[in-house]
C-alpha cells in the first residue's frame, strides 16, 4: 500500500506522527459504455450550453445557483477560504463508543506509526482500548476540513470520516406512529427464529455472487471469441486519444473533410480554357 497522507494526531501536548492508507478498494468489474449498432465507445463532452463549444478542464469553474441568480466561485474564491493547511489530526474530545452512530461512517483509513519509535502510537492505542472509547478529530484534506472518528481495530488505529450532523436526515415515517400490537406468543416465534440463525461474524464467508458470476460471463466470452478488436471501438486510428476523450463534434469534422477529399479525387479533372488553349512556354537552356 502507498500512503496518501502524513501528519500527526494532537491532544495536549501528546504528539503522534502518522501515515494514512485508504482500508478500503472497489473491487467491482471496471466497464464502459458502447454502441450497441457497432460498439464504438461512447464518451461524455463538456458541452458549453452557451456557445456549443466543448470545454478542456482548465477553463471550468464552479458555481451556486441560487435561483435567479448564479455565483460563480473561482480558483481564486476557494483560495481565500480560510481552510486549515497544517497536517494535523486534532483530538477534539474522547466520546463512549456506542455514542458514535454508524451511520455517520463515511470513508475508512488506516494509520501507521511514522517515527523510530512507535510509542506514542502503541500509548493512544492501548488507552482507547483500555477505556472503550473513541476519539472525535478534526483535520484538513484535500482543501476541506473533516470530521472523524479514530478508533482502535485489533492492533491499527483506524481513522474513519464521519458526515456532518446536518448531513444525516431525520427518519420520520407517519406509519411508525401507528400503534401496533406484538403478544407475547409473537415476540417468542420470533426471537427462537433469530436463535436459529444465530453465528459470529466473518466477513471473510461473504463474497460477492454478482461479480464472479460477471467474471465468468467475461471469460466465457472471450473463450468463445464472442468479442471484438478492442482498437476498433475508438474508431479510426484504432487508439484511445490522449486524456481519454474523444470529440465527437471534431471527429465528425474530420470525417467529412476526408469525404469530401475523397469525393474531388474521383471527379475528373477540368482545366480552364485559358489553359488548354495555351501551351506552356519550353524552358531555355543555359549555355555551359
Amino acid at each position: 500500500m502507498r500512503s496518501i497522507w502524513k501528519g500527526a494526531i494532537t491532544f495536549g501536548l501528546v504528539n503522534v506522527p502518522v501515515k494514512v492508507y485508504s482500508a478500503t478498494e472497489d473491487h467491482d468489474v471496471p466497464m464502459h459504455q458502447v454502441h450497441d449498432k457497432d460498439g464504438g465507445r461512447i464518451r461524455y463532452q463538456r458541452i458549453c450550453e452557451i456557445d456549443g463549444e466543448v470545454v478542456e478542464y482548465s477553463h471550468i469553474q464552479k458555481a451556486y445557483d441560487a435561483g435567479d441568480r448564479t455565483v460563480i466561485i473561482t480558483p481564486e474564491d476557494l483560495a481565500s477560504l480560510p481552510v486549515e493547511q497544517n497536517r494535523e489530526i486534532d483530538v477534539v474530545e474522547f466520546v463512549p463508543s456506542e455514542q458514535v452512530d454508524p451511520i455517520m461512517f463515511e470513508r475508512s483509513y488506516y494509520l501507521e506509526p511514522d517515527s523510530r519509535s512507535p510509542k506514542a502510537y502503541v500509548l493512544l492505542r492501548e488507552t482507547l482500548q483500555q477505556t472503550d472509547r473513541t476519539a472525535i478529530v478534526k483535520f484538513a484534506i484535500r482543501q476541506r476540513t473533516r470530521l472523524a472518528a479514530l478508533r482502535v481495530k485489533g492492533d491499527v488505529l483506524v481513522l474513519q470520516t464521519l458526515l456532518w450532523g446536518d448531513e444525516v436526515r431525520e427518519a420520520n415515517f407517519k406509519s411508525l406512529n401507528e400503534k401496533v400490537d406484538i403478544s407475547d406468543k409473537e415476540l417468542k416465534m420470533s426471537s427462537s427464529l433469530v436463535k436459529s440463525f444465530e453465528s459470529d461474524f466473518t466477513p471473510d464467508a461473504f463474497t460477492d455472487e454478482y461479480q464472479e458470476q460477471l467474471k465468468k460471463l467475461i471469460d466465457a466470452k472471450l473463450e468463445q471469441g464472442d468479442a471484438i478488436d478492442t482498437a476498433a471501438t475508438f474508431g479510426q486510428g484504432g487508439e484511445e486519444p490522449e486524456g481519454g476523450e474523444v470529440l465527437d463534434l471534431m471527429e465528425a469534422l474530420r470525417r467529412s473533410v476526408e469525404r469530401n477529399r475523397a469525393d474531388r479525387k474521383d471527379e475528373p479533372e477540368e482545366k480552364p480554357a485559358a489553359e488548354e488553349e495555351k501551351a506552356p512556354a519550353p524552358k531555355k537552356r543555359k549555355r555551359a
